[in-house]
């Protein structure tokens, strides 16, 4: 696929997708949607990538839903159920995606843009960002999961105070509400990001996908059944793949395991 609303990067063993419609701070139109999905899905049978990165071009990660769309979709009412059937399965797609994924946010993260952060693993901030659930200040209801996502993540009545008054975080605020993993100044977010990646290249990327897949099977489980899950998970893992036998024969030999 040619990108127009994207671009796809590769490099070092990361992923990084970048929103490119900065003239409308990143809107999720119909087109950047299709685009998002398949290059999720290019990240997904790539065997090589250990994590995939999230970000947006210009002074905001994505300002939310593309408002043109929306006055096409007002006069034509057939258009609105692909495209929000689209942009859930594209969260859906980066939220299953067996790899960590990253949200990297500066300037605005509103409604759709804040549902898009939510679907990545980790989201690092700027001090400066904004991000918050507009949906309510335009008489509207989020479609792209935050009344799902949100409370999951912050708990329900911080979760209801986003949704209901419109109220958005700053950078230091969303840190301490856990919706976001770190704040920093902008000019530190890149130097951010490679702390978390560092860290992530030289993992087994099997390791690294059955501990992302259990850990979001179980979040809904009691401990329990969660514990059941992993101990189940566990044994297979060990059963069937090649890399906890080399991490543990590299350990006791004093070298970098070769995954």
């Amino acid at each position: 696929m040619d990108y127009s609303n994207i671009m796809y990067l590769k490099e070092n063993q990361v992923a990084t997708i970048t929103l490119n419609r900065p003239d409308s701070m990143n809107a999720l139109s119909p087109d950047l949607l299709s685009e998002l999905q398949y290059a999720i899905s290019v990240s997904s049978i790539d065997q090589d990538l250990k994590a995939l990165v999230i970000r947006g071009n210009g002074r905001s990660f994505c300002a939310g839903a593309d408002l043109l769309f929306f006055d096409s979709a007002f006069e034509n009412l057939s258009l609105l159920n692909p495209y929000i059937q689209l942009l859930n399965q594209c969260f859906l797609d980066l939220e299953n995606l067996d790899i960590p994924t990253v949200a990297v946010v500066q300037g605005f993260a509103l409604a759709g843009g804040l549902e898009l952060a939510m679907a990545c693993d980790m989201t690092i901030v700027s001090n400066e960002a904004k991000l918050g659930d507009q949906h309510a200040n335009f008489g509207l209801m989020p479609g792209g999961g935050s009344t799902q996502r949100l409370p999951r993540r912050i708990g329900m009545q911080r979760a209801m105070e986003l949704l209901t008054t419109g109220r958005w975080l700053t950078g230091p605020e969303a840190v301490d509400w856990g919706l976001a993993l770190r704040s920093t100044d902008e000019a530190n977010l890149n130097a951010e990001l490679e702390s978390i990646l560092s860290s992530l290249r030289d993992k087994s990327r099997e390791s690294l996908s059955w501990i992302k897949s259990i850990t979001r099977q179980g979040r809904d489980l009691s401990v329990s059944s969660g514990i059941q899950l992993e101990s189940s998970a566990f044994v297979q893992y060990l059963a069937t793949s090649t890399h906890p036998r080399e991490g543990i024969q590299a350990f006791k030999e004093k070298r970098k395991p070769d995954f």
